[in-house]
């Protein structure tokens, strides 16, 4: 356990930034979820609705440094893809 001031503010400052990663990290998951589990079957439409709810919130987890920008963008264009591939079938 730290003793100095500072190392306990410190660690203060850690939990609650490790708590905010965490939701946004999680939310985001589970907005990536709902796209991948509605193109699975094959509901194009709620697809496209999950997609446009999920791509704000990757972006903005991406600014908050929870993961990459490389990462964002990458799962961003991978659920574009899976999403455009539905409407051509």
């Amino acid at each position: 356990m730290a003793n100095h001031k500072s190392a306990l503010k410190r660690n203060r400052q850690n939990k609650v930034r490790n708590a905010r990663n965490t939701h946004i990290r999680a939310t985001m998951r589970t907005y990536v979820k709902r796209v991948r589990t509605a193109a699975a079957e094959g509901d194009q439409e709620n697809a496209a609705t999950f997609l446009a709810v999920a791509i704000p919130y990757i972006d903005k987890a991406a600014t908050k440094g929870v993961i990459h920008k490389a990462t964002a963008s990458r799962k961003i264009s991978r659920l574009n893809k899976l999403v455009n591939a539905l409407s051509e079938n």
